[in-house]
């Protein structure tokens, strides 16, 4: 009889401790020297994860130690901003008919032009030799005029704040993420062909495929994913609207805020796709 080794553990779960240790250590840290401080945020950081529909292990380890550290930062902002919108409460993801009549009118206008010809025509201009891209009309209140053919896009609007556009060719994906800040609405509205197979975006436990339904409305500091396994570009127009609260001014204040503090790390957001220019 031949005697044989007996395996040796996997190098995997040695690296997992290694893992968690340098995950846990900077938390135990904050804890022994700034107590009250690190409890308040890992409060704020349960009640604002908790939002989320999916809550596995995977979900809490992103949120707490991925890349969903910015929004948990920020997580005693985002419930403030909660508090100022109240009576309207934050469904996490909305039908077009949840928003005031004045939100589906500005909303409704972009979408008609959207689904000119004209416009699938530029963008296919766009994404030519491209894999991922990013095209912006407006940012944060501000015009891109690059994109001057397209001037609806740059009319002054009471609610919409972010008009861009994201393509995806086939068989790409992000990763799950979160948004940061929840003083606006994403509103996702697929352009152009319907993309055969599956091309969804999906937010926690809810998945919205484009060809049942093409438009997705969404708070997207909630976990989510975009996600093309189809041959084709998927097209998927976004804009950023404040969120419906009796005090607009606030709420357009804090994205302003947003822009100024932005306007120069933008690309980090966006490191992973082609900015057109």
């Amino acid at each position: 009889m031949t005697l044989q080794a007996l395996p040796l553990a996997p190098h995997r779960n040695f690296s997992w401790v290694i893992k968690l240790s340098k995950r846990a250590i900077p938390l135990c840290l904050a804890l022994y020297f700034l107590p009250v401080i690190s409890i308040f945020y890992i409060l704020c950081g349960i009640i604002d994860f908790s939002r989320n529909s999916d809550r596995s292990l995977e979900s809490i380890n992103r949120y707490f130690f991925g890349n969903g550290v910015l929004t948990w930062l920020l997580s005693p902002f985002n419930l403030l901003l909660d508090l100022l919108c109240l009576p309207f409460l934050n469904k996490g993801i909305y039908k077009l008919a949840d928003l005031p009549a004045e939100y589906q009118q500005e909303i409704t206008e972009i979408i008609k032009v959207a689904d000119s010809a004209d416009f699938l025509n530029l963008l296919e201009r766009q994404i030519e030799g491209k894999n991922r891209l990013m095209l912006f009309f407006k940012w944060y209140g501000v015009n891109n005029l690059k994109f001057g053919s397209v001037p609806e896009f740059h009319q002054e609007r009471k609610y919409i704040r972010t008009i861009g556009v994201s393509a995806f060719n086939g068989r790409t994906s992000t990763s799950r993420h979160f948004g940061p800040l929840r003083a606006s609405l994403r509103v996702l509205y697929n352009v152009g062909p319907t993309p055969s197979g599956k091309s969804f975006i999906e937010v926690g436990k809810t998945v919205n495929h484009w060809r049942d339904e093409k438009l997705f409305i969404f708070d997207d500091t909630l976990m989510h994913q975009s996600v093309n396994n189809s041959d084709g570009v998927r097209y998927c127009m976004f804009i950023d609207i404040l969120r419906p609260s009796p005090l607009p001014k606030v709420m357009s204040f804090v994205v302003t805020c947003i822009r100024i503090c932005l306007s120069q790390s933008r690309a980090i957001f966006y490191k992973n796709w082609d900015i057109a220019k």
